[in-house]
């Protein structure tokens, strides 16, 4: 187990928030109770109300949800809302901003009904907007009554119909701006204004020279895949200028990339921003509004870092150098202060949802111990191996042991290929090749210097833990990215978890597994986990799952979406909460459905061959009749493993 502050021996609550890092990524809506249970308070400012993870498994499983299961915190998602709608206001008010502050929800973050609803409610004080970067996004939000000070701001490539949906939204009485992506944009949005007789909002996107920092920094730069490179800007002014519609262009948008980590990457890219504005300005062109685009970020792993998973900021300071920095420039140029607007679905969304699964079983390279009778005539390379694991207590050089160990099993393999072994006698070598690298290894605990090749022992000795989900659906960043996302037991926290394990699903794929961690204060390949208790349920988190991964998931192995569980807090509730909403998962109906099967009709045929079979005399008609039945049920039934 990786080093922490506190011993096994003093093992309390406090060394499993350190452990598992819940107080630093947590942003305080997490935390662990007295009672060792993971603890969520969807409203900050409302500490005495707190939900207990235990309390909510008790309520799914009281309800017959099967896990795994999706919960949404719909009180965390509507305080992301209200934070940073209030931390813009508030730093626009002490700065003196002479502009205002209108973000807007990038729904591709996630496009859940739900989540938009929500995000729309909480944001209708703020005049909090929506952003649609497709013809299916734009349809969608045009279903959404925002503010009539709302913006609607519209990203993406365009053809003629995503325009025309535009000035439909325009006519509807939406704040609409159409952002353009590409020069060639503008004449179908002339011609289109030109047939309409209507005078859009124009946005252009500047292809920026500043790079963000983290996993997608080539949203910047010029190989950057959006945007107008500065001739195209101007030119494009003059276009709208020469068509009469000058007056239309009201904004200027960048985006330098997703989940920024450094801030100074943020500062640069305002400053940058701040001055093109201005030269627009200084040209004639009356813009109003700013667009920064997205990328505030989260502290995924807890080290408030630049690592890829993290931020070395706060959103109070990501607020502070947008509204400074716009205004410093803006000053400097003589130039009026634009009214901001940003795109942060990322830390609207991340919090409020999470991953909640069982532990099916353990797999240990160890688990199978072979029977170490001495036989007669024992081959000299088990005696070998035997002999190394008797005396191992009494070795001083361990890095001989290891040595002589993994010659030993090498030899072990050859010599069965040649049939010089058998098998028994090759399981026996295996076994106590185990029993000797457990014994090095605790020979090796707590030395300052421990060789690479032991090192590499807490992994190859560790467990996987076996979880009932499935990585590409409910993970996919951790296997196409490498994310780290917050993983923790929710119970027995006030337990030391003495079991290092990596953790794998249940799809028949080897790249379904999760072995990067934030454990402390490192990223480790192994996360210290409880032991498994028999015919005791036990459960495992997956967190700051609400962004991207609620949407991106595959049907890998036709698993499908999950089940979800919508949960809001109520002070007079025993528990503090109530499950709102139950939305079932995938069934293997739809599943298939989607694949383009017919569940129908692949039911009949089966009927048709059992009932054949039942001709034949093969089975019994009641045989026949109960497996028909379970040939449908499993049709209709949940596509994950059944546990309850």
């Amino acid at each position: 187990m990786k080093e922490h502050s506190h011993s096994i021996e003093a093992w309390d609550k406090d060394a499993a928030d350190a452990l598992y890092g819940v107080s630093k990524w947590g942003a305080g809506y997490f935390a662990i109770g007295d009672n060792g249970n993971l603890c969520v308070t969807p409203d900050i400012e409302k500490p005495h109300m707190q939900i207990d993870f235990a309390s909510v498994i008790s309520d799914i499983q009281q309800a017959n949800i099967q896990f795994p299961v999706v919960v949404r915190f719909h009180d965390v998602l509507r305080a992301q809302v209200v934070h940073l709608n209030k931390a813009f206001n508030k730093c626009i008010q002490e700065a003196n901003y002479q502009g205002q502050y209108r973000g807007v929800y990038p729904v591709k973050v996630n496009q859940m009904r739900e989540v938009v609803e929500e995000i729309v409610d909480a944001g209708k004080e703020y005049h909090y907007g929506l952003e649609a970067g497709s013809k299916a996004e734009l349809i969608t939000i045009l279903a959404y009554n925002t503010t009539p000070e709302a913006l609607t701001v519209l990203n993406g490539y365009k053809d003629e119909e995503f325009v025309n949906l535009a000035f439909l939204a325009q006519k509807l009485g939406r704040k609409v701006l159409i952002v353009v992506e590409k020069f060639s944009e503008i004449a179908t949005i002339i011609k289109i204004a030109n047939e309409l007789g209507e005078m859009p909002m124009i946005g252009l996107r500047a292809k920026m020279s500043v790079k963000g920092r983290g996993k997608w920094e080539g949203s910047g730069g010029d190989r950057a895949k959006f945007g107008l490179t500065i001739s195209e800007i101007i030119n494009a002014g003059k276009t709208l200028a020469d068509a009469g519609m000058g007056e239309s262009l009201k904004l200027l948008h960048f985006h330098i990339g997703s989940q920024l980590t450094d801030i100074r990457a943020v500062k640069e890219a305002i400053n940058e921003g701040a001055l093109i504005y201005a030269e627009l300005r200084h040209l004639g062109f009356n813009l109003e509004y700013v667009d920064i685009g997205g990328g505030l970020g989260i502290d995924y792993d807890g080290t408030k870092s630049t690592n890829d998973s993290s931020r070395n900021y706060s959103i109070e300071e990501y607020v502070a150098d947008v509204v400074y920095g716009m205004q410093e420039v803006c000053d400097l140029e003589k130039v009026p202060h634009p009214t901001l607007v940003s795109e942060s679905g990322r830390a609207i969304t991340a919090h409020h949802s999470c991953v909640i699964t069982e532990i099916m079983g353990e797999i240990r390279p160890d688990s199978a111990q072979a029977d170490l009778t001495i036989g007669h005539e024992e081959h000299v390379i088990l005696t070998n191996m035997r002999e190394l694991s008797e005396n191992i207590e009494l070795a001083t050089n361990l890095q001989e042991v290891f040595n002589d160990a993994s010659q030993y099993k090498e030899q072990a393999n050859d010599a069965f290929k040649f049939r010089v072994i058998g098998l028994t006698e090759l399981a026996q070598v295996e076994t106590l090749y185990w029993q000797i690298m457990q014994k090095l290894q605790l020979r090796y605990a707590g030395e300052e210097f421990v060789p690479e090749e032991i090192q590499a022992l807490e992994f190859n000795l560790s467990s996987q833990y076996l979880c009932n989900f499935s990585v590409f659906q409910s993970a996919a960043d951790t296997w196409a990215i490498d994310q780290i996302l917050p993983v923790m037991p929710l119970t027995r926290l006030n337990e030391a978890p003495t079991v290092n394990c990596s953790l794998v699903d249940i799809t028949c794929d080897s790249d379904g597994k999760i072995d990067q961690f934030a454990v402390g204060r490192e990223i480790s390949n192994v996360l210290p986990m409880h032991p498994l208790i028999p015919n005791e349920k036990y459960h495992l988190g997956l967190f700051l799952t609400g962004a991207y991964q609620d949407v991106m998931g595959d049907m890998h192995n036709l698993f499908g979406r999950l089940n979800e569980v919508h949960i809001f807090s109520y002070d007079d509730d025993p528990q503090d909460f109530y499950i709102e909403e139950v939305v079932h998962g995938s069934s293997v109906e739809n599943v298939l459905s989607v694949m383009q099967y017919n569940p129908h009709s692949m039911a009949i045929d089966v009927k048709r061959l059992i009932d054949k079979r039942v001709v034949e005399g093969v089975m019994k008609p009641r045989e026949g009749v109960r497996w028909t039945d379970f040939y449908e049920d499993c049709l209709k039934g949940y596509t994950y493993l059944k546990t309850q």
